[in-house]
């Protein structure tokens, strides 16, 4: 069995010293290490995974409590947990399938180590797939008059789940400053890369229209502003000339579909870390 401890605080000497100290007394044998310190924001970044002498399994209860020491004389947001938990999330889609396709496929096979709580939708279109992969759907319409009290629902269903994540897979609705207070740090969103250039509907046509010869996608934390929160993953894949408006959009439902499904992936690794309006990633 493996364990993840996941650290931030503010730059200083001694710090993998003290936490590779106290994995060695207890016996822990890294298998994986990254850190990074950001000179420009002085913070200190680092991802440990270990095992234990013979493989024993961890009184993690015991091990928070004793690592609280180490943790207090440097002021770290820390997290230690198994290989075997299993982040909860909570899932939101509008008509199209691809993405949510993606996460419940990597899900359904054990690829993804998460556990799919539920999907809700402001459309029916998605409504056969989650009883396909017997996953609890919600129907939540929305309209202006109704978006307050929509996402006071599903802020009720993110809690009454116990999420840790809400993933939106190409939800087409623009969520309140409100929520996104609420949920910072705790839901990724995927877009086109097109943005800010092509804007509104049909950024692919658009994009055919001016002759780009890169589409892409992108992976972000959900904030206040935009389509511009803390970016987690992004790809971008190259195309010319020959290929028309509907071309583009295949091609471009498929980076969608991987980056989300990476970017879910690096956050339930404890892979990323919120580094002011950027992150720091370990792949």
């Amino acid at each position: 069995m493996r364990y993840t401890l996941s650290l931030s605080c503010a730059d200083r000497v001694g710090i993998v010293a003290k936490v590779a100290n106290f994995l060695a007394e207890r016996d822990g044998f890294i298998v994986e290490s990254a850190q990074y310190g950001d000179p420009s924001t002085s913070r200190f970044f680092m991802r440990t995974v270990f095992t234990t002498k013979d493989d024993h399994p961890l009184d993690l209860k015991a091990w928070k409590e004793a690592f609280k020491e180490t943790a207090g004389l440097f002021e770290m947001d820390w997290k230690l947990k198994s290989n075997l938990e299993k982040t909860k999330i909570l899932i939101l889609v509008s008509k199209a399938s691809h993405c949510l396709n993606t996460l419940l496929n990597q899900y359904a096979t054990g690829t993804l180590n998460v556990d799919v709580a539920a999907v809700g939708s402001n459309h029916l279109d998605l409504e056969d797939m989650c009883k396909f992969y017997k996953i609890p759907f919600h129907y939540l319409p929305i309209t202006q008059a109704t978006k307050p009290l929509q996402e006071s629902k599903i802020f009720e269903l993110f809690q009454s789940y116990d999420a840790d994540l809400l993933v939106l897979a190409r939800y087409m609705q623009i969520l309140s400053p409100e929520l996104t207070q609420k949920l910072q740090g705790k839901a990724i969103n995927i877009h086109h890369s097109f943005l800010p250039s092509f804007k509104g509907a049909k950024p692919y046509h658009q994009a055919y229209e001016r002759g780009v010869k890169l589409i892409g996608a992108t992976a972000h934390y959900v904030s206040d502003d935009l389509d511009e929160g803390p970016i987690i993953e992004q790809e971008v894949l190259r195309v010319d000339h020959n290929e028309t408006p509907e071309e583009l959009v295949a091609s471009g439902r498929d980076i969608e579909s991987v980056v989300l499904a990476r970017a879910v992936k690096y956050h339930v690794e404890d892979r990323v870390f919120l580094d002011g309006r950027k992150t720091v990633v370990f792949k």
